[in-house]
């Protein structure tokens, strides 16, 4: 069973493609030199697969009650998103409906809603900034998510990001950047306590949100040993259960009908 711990991912690779067949292509190959799947991700507009399952979820649901998953797998056969254990759809100010693949569609969910469905509606571009990419760069890639393009991000060691940077561009990948970021995860395994959260994840999460977080990880983690469903699935508790406070805390429980 891969852990977190065991991969350390120092930089995030990312690149936009034009095409469902470059992604399908860049992301076996990445899988086949050792990047691990949960260290990939994927987000378009235009998935083959989206047209058969966009059915099942309107936009007003997206936001508030988080990454559908699990049934969706059947009808993504064949597809690219096959790949990913962790796939949802998001909807983002500017660009719509997305289908995310991968860890990016937690943190979406998770540590930059509020930069994404806060009022004044600032889209991916500023989800991307609050998680340390320039602002140059994520504009340019909300841009081309927009037109229908597709963004790929692959966090790796700091010694393969040139390897992997080659590896996009000779797949034909465009706008391709390599920095520092890199994505917050929740836990590999089991949460034993809010130390096992990324400080991500932790900051965003008040005591009482931070163990209704450990107690749904685990439970869904216990059944399927998937840690992205597992985090998905907390912060889909998360969102039922708590409102954000002025600090972009999640920390005011709802009042339950």
């Amino acid at each position: 069973m891969y852990m977190a711990n065991e991969y350390q991912a120092e930089r995030t690779v990312s690149a936009v493609f034009k095409e469902e067949s470059q992604i399908d292509k860049v992301v076996r190959r990445l899988l086949e030199r050792n990047i691990p799947q949960d260290h990939i991700s994927v987000m378009g507009k235009n998935f083959q697969s989206a047209t058969r399952i966009s059915g099942i979820i309107s936009k007003k649901d997206v936001i508030l009650g988080g990454l559908r998953t699990g049934g969706l797998f059947g009808s993504l056969f064949g597809s690219v998103l096959a790949l990913f254990t962790g796939v949802g759809f998001l909807w983002i100010p500017f660009i719509g409906t997305v289908v995310a693949g991968g860890p990016i569609g937690a943190v979406l969910l998770g540590a930059a809603t509020g930069a994404i469905a806060g009022g004044a509606g600032a889209g991916l571009a500023s989800a991307l900034v609050t998680l340390g990419m320039p602002e140059d760069k994520a504009t340019v890639y909300q841009t081309r998510l927009q037109a229908g393009e597709f963004l790929l991000m692959a966090e790796v060691p700091a010694d393969k990001s040139g390897e992997i940077k080659i590896l996009l561009e000779s797949e034909g990948g465009e706008e391709v950047h390599s920095n520092q970021m890199t994505l917050p995860h929740a836990c590999g395994g089991m949460c034993e306590s809010a130390e096992d959260l990324s400080p991500e994840t932790r900051s965003l999460l008040s005591p009482d949100a931070q163990q209704t977080f450990i107690e749904h990880h685990n439970a869904v983690f216990a059944e399927n040993q998937d840690p992205l469903q597992a985090e998905q699935s907390a912060w889909e508790a998360v969102h039922q259960q708590y409102e954000e406070d002025e600090d972009g805390v999640w920390s005011k429980q709802k009042v339950m009908a």
